[in-house]
């Protein structure tokens, strides 16, 4: 170990810097998965597995769509954390305005357009009968909150930007427990079934969202300048913000498709396996979210060394941050392996969904040693602004991935997720070697 190294991971400030954000931004993320798992454990104590599988397939389905809207907060707090490193008040402002601008747009228009699709997209599926009457319920109640989620998007992403990582914390935490007691409110003491998980998250949705706007303006005040109007009128203070978001989106959506994959092939198995299916995704939703929490960190904070040109502050941030993070990781998977089993019941009663996903279960906790690098990399891309290479390492992944995983699905369930680990862990190897390919370049990230 290098004596370089070693000062960076004895340096205290820098680790107080790292948890003064990723400490909220870890509760924050942890809460995200919340709604999935009490949507999953509510429904998932009903009579039937097929209302289980409904809210697992309908609520697959918008987590994709959210997901691959991702670059309206990965987008924002890149260009949030440089303006913050440079003080520049009229930036953060017109930042904020594009960006909740884009969210309400991009809700509002995507709930309209899958509307029409619903029925296609649940007949690639091939589901029961039931299944799919319940699913379509489902999601297209889950889409009213659509606007709502990606505007907190936008906005999560410019607090983290501006290092304040306590708002999306409050957001957050007001989401996931009025979104608890209403499921139990609505399903269980009013009998809604179905329905009930679903307008609970919508509900649950627009009063985060909200509740972050109320908060966040105030927080402008120790930046001086104003909100130009007309700019935001003009094509060219628009082209670098979108510029980063399509690449994130491509990225995105190159990553979904994989998710997607898994969705469709696990639902042929059968209900019980997608249902097994999805409470093992609501263990990667919770590693994800984990993991993310440190990755907003080196978000905000290479993204605002970079900003202020400081390269030795950059590389000490990522240093302590991929250090906490794969302990992070080691905790995560060895948590899996000892108290999986407890997860998997505190989520349903159904014997056939236990039996198949405790089957599973080493997979769910290998993933998060084999996806740490990826995260902490799309940090510090993030950060930099660097869109275009998260792109490229996605899609070289995914080209890689396709004819891999092919012969692995005649394995089954099996198949399915040594494909998926295998992605993973050629995304990290890819983002590792062009983080490595900048860095030896002659500006690197600063």
């Amino acid at each position: 170990m290098s004596s370089a190294l070693i000062t960076d991971l004895r340096h205290r400030p820098t680790h107080r810097r790292v948890w003064a954000l990723a400490g909220p931004m870890l509760l924050s993320n942890l809460t995200v998965p919340l709604v999935a798992l009490v949507d999953t454990a509510v429904v998932g104590h009903l009579p039937h597995d097929y209302q289980l599988a409904a809210v697992a397939v309908g609520g697959s389905l918008y987590t994709l769509l959210v997901w691959a809207m991702g670059f309206l907060r990965m987008g924002t707090t890149g260009f949030a954390a440089q303006a913050c490193g440079r003080q520049d008040g009229s930036a953060l402002r017109t930042l904020l305005a594009q960006g909740l601008a884009l969210g309400a747009g991009l809700g509002l228009l995507l709930a309209l357009a899958l509307l029409p699709l619903m029925p296609w997209l649940l007949s690639v599926m091939n589901p029961s009968a039931a299944l799919d009457t319940l699913a379509r319920e489902y999601l297209s109640l889950r889409l009213l909150g659509l606007p709502a989620a990606l505007c907190s998007f936008a906005l999560i992403g410019w607090l983290l930007g501006t290092q304040n990582a306590r708002i999306p914390l409050l957001m957050l935490l007001t989401s996931a427990l009025l979104n608890t007691g209403l499921d139990i409110l609505f399903v269980w003491g009013l009998g809604f079934g179905v329905a009930g998980a679903a307008w609970a998250s919508v509900i649950a949705e627009w009063s985060g969202m909200l509740l972050g706007l109320c908060l966040a303006l105030p927080t402008l005040r120790p930046y001086t300048g104003q909100l130009d109007h007309r700019r935001l009128l003009r094509w060219s203070s628009w082209t670098a913000l979108l510029a980063v978001n399509r690449d994130i989106f491509i990225r995105t959506l190159a990553l979904e498709v994989v998710f997607l994959l898994l969705t469709v092939y696990g639902t042929r198995l059968g209900d019980a396996t997608v249902a097994a299916n999805a409470l093992l995704l609501n263990g990667l939703l919770l590693t994800a979210n984990a993991l993310d929490g440190l990755a907003h960190a080196v978000e905000a904070l290479c993204g605002k060394a970079i900003g202020r040109q400081q390269p030795r502050e950059l590389s000490r941030t990522l240093r302590v941050a991929s250090a906490w993070s794969l302990l992070f990781s080691a905790g995560l998977s060895l948590g899996f392996a000892l108290a999986g089993e407890h997860f998997i019941d505190l989520q349903t009663n159904l014997p056939a969904v236990r039996a198949i996903a405790l089957v599973h279960l080493p997979y769910l906790a290998a993933l998060p040693l084999i996806a740490v690098t990826s995260y902490v990399l799309d940090g510090l891309f993030v950060g930099a602004t660097r869109a275009r290479e998260m792109r490229n390492a996605m899609l070289i992944a995914l080209a890689l991935y396709l004819p891999l995983s092919w012969p692995l699905i005649e394995l089954g369930n099996h198949g399915l997720w040594a494909g998926f680990l295998l992605f993973m862990a050629m995304r990290s190897l890819l983002l590792l070697a062009m983080a490595w390919r900048i860095t030896r370049s002659p500006k690197g990230f600063c």
